[in-house]
């Protein structure tokens, strides 16, 4: 007597957990999505001093270049949601074609393992930003990469594959082209990650690390200087009701005068558009920053909206509507 081969639990339950773990990843993507759209702060931890969530969405990386500077994680949102659907269609549409049903399964089966693939691919570069050029966690970044990998060894485990030198074969060209894919559309923030003593005129990375106490009276002297397109802005903002709260001790607070440059800091400065809040400070206006509710720094407040951490200044270009040139020395 010949005993019929039980199917595996994981054959079994691949695509609800498939659906799952995309899932997850829906919510995790679309949460950073809205909080970018909106501007808002995202709910991060991060030791002191260091960089977390919201200076990952302010980063160039964050947005894509080529589709208009939208948010990178509506393409992940828009990612999952898609892996939702190949997951689930086979259970939701059953043809009472048993053949029309298996071709079905093998087709999502296949589109599955592309888009696992091109995830996890694009996934690690991220996470190689986040480490060696952002320097920052960003826990929904290192989640959504965790989603997408777990979606790839569930999607090559999950069911029987005929032929496993295809699916080699398919993640070599899958991984290739999206690799060079992202590089692609990287390759002016990439070009932009150089030393602050470079003069090829590209946007320069800033990364300021204190060696000396500050003086309470304007924190550390601000060594850059500020080009054309940094100066609008500043006049710019100038013109609207943005206001930055600001501690003389606080090296990120630095960084943001950094960005600007000396020149157009001053101009921020002269127009009333910074706010000193630390009490020991001969400038120091604290009861302003209660009143205003700063719980951090430094702290944008725009057209009503506040946005916490440094900003770059394409993002505050943005969001102040600011309609100039955009050819910044400087981002971080």
């Amino acid at each position: 007597m010949i005993r019929r081969r039980s199917t595996p639990w994981i054959h079994k339950w691949s695509r609800p957990l498939l659906a799952a773990i995309a899932g997850l990843g829906a919510l995790t993507t679309g949460y950073i999505t809205i909080k970018k759209l909106t501007g808002g702060t995202a709910a991060c931890v991060a030791e002191a001093g260091a960089k977390g969530c919201d200076d990952v969405l302010s980063s160039p990386w964050a947005t894509i270049p080529i589709f208009g500077g939208q948010p990178l994680a509506l393409f992940g949102f828009l990612a999952y949601v898609t892996m939702v659907i190949l997951a689930v269609a086979p259970l939701l549409w059953k043809p009472s074609d048993k053949n029309s049903l298996k071709q079905l399964e093998n087709l999502t089966s296949w589109l599955l393992l592309i888009g696992a693939i091109a995830m996890s691919v694009f996934s690690g570069y991220l996470m190689y930003v986040l480490a060696f050029q952002i320097q920052a966690v960003c826990y929904y970044c290192i989640a959504s990469a965790l989603f997408s990998v777990s979606l790839l060894v569930l999607t090559i485990m999950g069911r029987v594959w005929e032929d496993i030198g295809q699916i080699f074969f398919t993640a070599i060209i899958v991984g290739m082209v999206t690799l060079i894919g992202t590089l692609g559309v990287y390759a002016g923030v990439n070009s932009s990650g150089v030393t602050s003593n470079s003069t090829l005129g590209e946007p320069q990375k800033i990364n300021f690390v204190p060696k000396e106490q500050p003086n309470p009276a304007f924190g550390w002297t601000i060594t850059t200087n500020s080009g054309e397109a940094e100066i609008e802005l500043a006049r710019h903002l100038a013109t609207t009701d943005a206001k930055e709260y600001v501690a003389y001790w606080c090296p990120h607070c630095h960084e943001q005068k950094l960005l600007f440059g000396k020149e157009a800091y001053q101009i921020l400065q002269d127009n009333q558009i910074t706010v000193e809040c630390a009490s020991d400070s001969p400038k120091g206006q604290p009861e302003v920053c209660q009143a205003a509710k700063i719980t951090g720094f430094p702290t944008w407040i725009i057209n009503g909206k506040a946005y916490s951490g440094v900003q770059n200044l394409d993002e505050l270009a943005k969001i102040s509507g600011y309609t100039g040139s955009r050819n910044f020395k400087y981002f971080r």
